[in-house]
Parts: C-alpha cells; sequence; structure tokens
C-alpha cells in the first residue's frame, strides 16, 4: 500500500528544494556600475561596433574575490568575453548580429554564455550581478 504522500516530488534535485539549499545561495559578485552608461555611442566616440569602452568600464568590478576568497576574473578580448570563476573557465561571444546592435542587451548575453561554459550561474540585475554554484 502507498502513502498518501508518495505521488510527491521527494528528489534532492527539484527544484524547490534547490533554492531552499544553502548550497545554491547567489552571492554578489559587484553592484553594476552606473557611470558606464555615459560610455555608450553616442556620447562616448567608439569605433568598435560593440560599446568597447562601455563593456570595459562594466567588466573591471567583476574582476574580485568572492566572500569565501574565491577569485573572479572577467575580461574581454576583442568580441570575445573570459569568465574565470576559481579553477572554472568559459568564454561567451559579443554577438552583434545574432542577439543585438545595442551593447547593453549583447554585454549580458555574452556574459551568461561564459558563465555557462564556466558551469556557475550567473544573475545580472538592476544594481547588482551575483553569481551562483
Amino acid at each position: 500500500m502507498r502513502s498518501p504522500n508518495s505521488n510527491r516530488n521527494t528528489r534532492m534535485d527539484s527544484p524547490r528544494r534547490k533554492w531552499n539549499n544553502p548550497a545554491f545561495v547567489m552571492t554578489k559578485l559587484c553592484d553594476i556600475n552606473a557611470a558606464a552608461l555615459e560610455k555608450l555611442p553616442p556620447k562616448f566616440t567608439d569605433k568598435s561596433g560593440i560599446g568597447a569602452h562601455y563593456v570595459d568600464a562594466l567588466l573591471k568590478p567583476m574582476n574580485t574575490k568572492l566572500p569565501d576568497g574565491t577569485r573572479v576574473a572577467c575580461k574581454r578580448k576583442g568580441l570575445k568575453v573570459m569568465f574565470t570563476v576559481g579553477t572554472k573557465k568559459g568564454e561567451g561571444l559579443m554577438r552583434r548580429l545574432d542577439v543585438s546592435k545595442d551593447p547593453v542587451v549583447m554585454l549580458p548575453a555574452a556574459l551568461q554564455e561564459a558563465a555557462k561554459a564556466a558551469g556557475v550561474e550567473l544573475k545580472i540585475t538592476d544594481t547588482e550581478i551575483l553569481v551562483g554554484p
């Protein structure tokens, strides 16, 4: 005879348990640099076509250490965004044709791609960037 609760999803990797587990809590990486918006074209001359000055201004605060001592680094080299968390590395590409010509839309897509390749989770809000396992 089955118990009345046997139909419930009790797997440990269920979405409900994942976010209640302290091991999966997102950690604040950095605040978003509000002054970076001033480096967007046409206010700021940029010949790159991807808003390189804007991208660099947003990526610079991401180079830091997490509270547990894990080193986080993020840098741009041409169209490529390289994201490193501890020993995990990932690359994302600034896709102007596939995503958007707007650097404000293009950069988060490249960061998400790099984070996914590194095997970490990245959440970008209006004011901060969060990283999780």
